[in-house]
């Protein structure tokens, strides 16, 4: 193989290199462009997504509110309740403690037979 051939050879196989990676770019370009109708798409359910994560973010701030708010309520009640409770047992020891007095002076102002 003289000089002359080699050059021809390797010019050949440098072409072919090129043609190969020209044409694997632009399949490669095919296969992966975006038109302009899919990028508006994309575009649109992209601030459709952000729209919906603020709108939880703010679902959850107010279930997180709602629960403190409740959960304040709730043992105020309980407080209430306690404390009623008490008051109704004081109020039935009293009670008791009159209906054994108005016996006891019944029983005193009874006559003697």
């Amino acid at each position: 193989m003289n000089r002359t051939e080699l050059v021809i050879i390797i010019s050949v196989a440098f072409f072919l290199t090129f043609l190969a990676g020209w044409v694997l770019r632009w399949a490669y370009g095919r296969m992966h462009a975006m038109n302009s109708g899919n990028r508006t798409e994309i575009d649109a359910l992209a601030n459709r997504l952000h729209e919906a994560e603020k709108a939880r973010d703010e679902a959850m701030t107010y279930t997180r509110q709602r629960e403190r708010d409740l959960a304040n309520q709730l043992a105020q009640t309980e407080a209430e309740l306690k404390a009623a409770m008490e008051g109704l047992g004081d109020a039935r020891r009293q009670v008791g403690e009159l209906h054994a007095r108005v016996e006891a002076l019944a029983e005193s102002d009874k006559p003697a037979t």
